[in-house]
């Protein structure tokens, strides 16, 4: 038996944590992004671009920021952006107008970095509140999975049973084999209706020419900016810090704002610090020395460019398979989430009402002067809470 050298774990060790990360990351949610992409409009080739300009893009500001700072930053999309994105009321936009508040909340998480004011400002927003919005836009996609058991029964039991059985015996990677599971069953229903010829190969980008209005923003750019901050950036300099890192934070958040307004021009909604993922690179599965984790980071980047490659052929794969596959296994994977949306929307007593109808507002979609239900989930909370909530409590 050949045994490994304390120098060849130091090459492999990286490069697969690196892999598994990437794998985890992309497979588990980019059917969320392509949920949410197609809510506002978005073409199957403007879904491909928008998927392939977000994964050069993560890979990117990976590869760059683990590089320059010399430590496992990962990069990620924002999968609760997309879910949110998902909650939107069909048509309520065009993706010209969902493009431009794209455009919107990128500078935002700019001025995020290059203001500290901003960020105070913004962890000033009741966690329960934001989370209570989050797991009311999570809401309606994650009922997807079971709704579908009545339209597509076999495939959607099937992603339903991988998805139970990977909980049992590989949970972290249940999301995952769940997701492999549906596409299983959309190449199973492609090779059945012999419909090959749908599948594309060559990927490309697709330039959106953006339309700024101001119900679209208030819509879309706030509650994207919101959920992006506090479920994705925030939560990852956690867990970054609680592998003894300190994040760099105004170039982390000037290198994904930038990358987001410029993906943006190609249909991709926002980028941010991982936060579930950024665990596989900076744990001990990326080598024993602290030091050297950071290149774990440069190998998910550089295999998320890779992934990129197969954009189009994972749309289009996804367009050729049952109606509400994708959607179902977009479902599945945003369960956890929704479940610690929901914990931590309901955990202090003091705002459980203004919560509670923070999740219901959003989850219903309200819409009023053309501005969505994210935005009003918020009012809404807060003048339960400060009405109600508050002047009971004194």
């Amino acid at each position: 038996m050949v045994e490994r050298t304390p120098s060849q774990d130091q090459i492999s060790q990286p490069i697969i944590a690196g892999l598994i990360t990437t794998m985890v990351g992309f497979v588990a949610s980019f059917a969320v992004v392509l949920a949410g992409l197609y809510q506002v409009g978005a073409s199957p080739s403007q879904a491909a671009s928008g998927l392939l300009a977000l994964s050069v893009l993560v890979g990117l500001c990976t590869l760059v920021l683990s590089w320059r700072h010399r430590m496992p930053i990962s990069i990620a999309w924002s999968t609760p952006g997309a879910a949110m994105l998902a909650s939107l009321a069909p048509g309520a936009f065009s993706f010209e107008q969902a493009v431009g508040a794209f455009i919107v909340s990128g500078v935002l998480i700019i001025l995020t970095g290059l203001l500290p004011g901003l960020h105070k400002l913004l962890t000033k927003i009741p966690v329960p509140i934001a989370q209570g919005m989050l797991a009311g836009v999570l809401l309606p996609l994650c009922i997807k999975p079971f709704t579908a058991l009545g339209t597509i029964t076999l495939p959607a039991l099937g992603i339903l049973l991988v998805f139970l059985i990977g909980l049992r015996v590989l949970p972290k990677f249940a999301v995952a084999l769940s997701m492999l599971a549906a596409v299983c069953f959309g190449l199973w229903h492609i090779g059945v209706n012999d419909a090959w010829g749908q599948l594309q190969v060559l990927p490309h980008l697709e330039f959106v020419v953006p339309e700024f209005s101001l119900p679209a923003i208030v819509s879309i750019s706030v509650p994207l900016f919101i959920v992006t901050m506090a479920s994705q950036n925030i939560p990852g300099v956690a867990v970054l810090g609680s592998f003894g890192y300190e994040l760099p934070w105004r170039p982390s958040m000037i290198f994904t704002g930038v990358g987001s307004a410029v993906g943006a021009f190609f249909g991709g909604h926002a980028i941010n610090l991982a936060a579930i993922t950024a665990a596989l690179a900076a744990g001990e599965q990326a080598g024993a020395n602290p030091k050297l984790r950071w290149r774990a980071g440069c190998s998910s980047g550089f295999f998320y460019l890779v992934f990129g490659a197969l954009s189009a052929l994972i749309v289009s794969l996804a367009s050729a398979s049952p109606e509400g596959l994708f959607q179902a296994a977009a479902g599945l994977a945003l369960l956890a989430t929704l479940t610690n949306a929901l914990l931590g929307s309901m955990g202090d007593p003091s705002w459980r009402l203004g919560a509670l109808v923070t999740v219901l507002v959003a989850a219903g979609n309200l819409t009023i002067f053309g501005i969505g239900g994210a935005f009003w989930a918020l009012v809404a909370g807060l003048l339960t809470h400060f009405i109600a909530e508050r002047s009971a409590r004194r």
